[in-house]
């Protein structure tokens, strides 16, 4: 699935990456542990957390994730926003529930990783 039909069907608002709208997505997680997602080895991943801080921005780079759904209205910091920027990570907010928006992108056909 195309990041941009993700960003339209969850509502969503592209806080950083807006250039990366037309790449491809295959599969999501769904954690607020990091210590899960550095397990994590998958391609074209998009991580779906309510963990709004620096950690997760670097939990990402580390594991070569390129897009981060931030989930329940948390909101992006100036710091994280310049973070993600630099390391070429697309930053969505929406302001469904965790479980909302797995469901939704689960009927868009996102896969899980496990």
């Amino acid at each position: 699935m195309k990041v941009a039909d993700l960003v339209d069907k969850l509502n969503a608002s592209v806080i950083c990456g807006k250039d990366d709208l037309n790449q491809d997505i295959s599969f999501g997680f769904a954690s607020d542990l990091m210590s899960d997602v550095l397990t994590l080895d998958t391609d074209n991943l998009l991580l779906i957390t309510g963990l709004n801080n620096l950690q997760t921005i670097r939990t990402s780079e580390m594991s070569d994730i390129s897009y981060i759904l931030f989930v329940r209205d948390k909101k992006v910091s100036q710091e994280m926003k310049d973070l993600a920027c630099e390391n070429n990570i697309t930053l969505i907010e929406c302001s469904y529930s965790m479980f909302k928006a797995c469901s939704i992108l689960c009927e868009m056909g996102l896969e899980p990783v496990y």
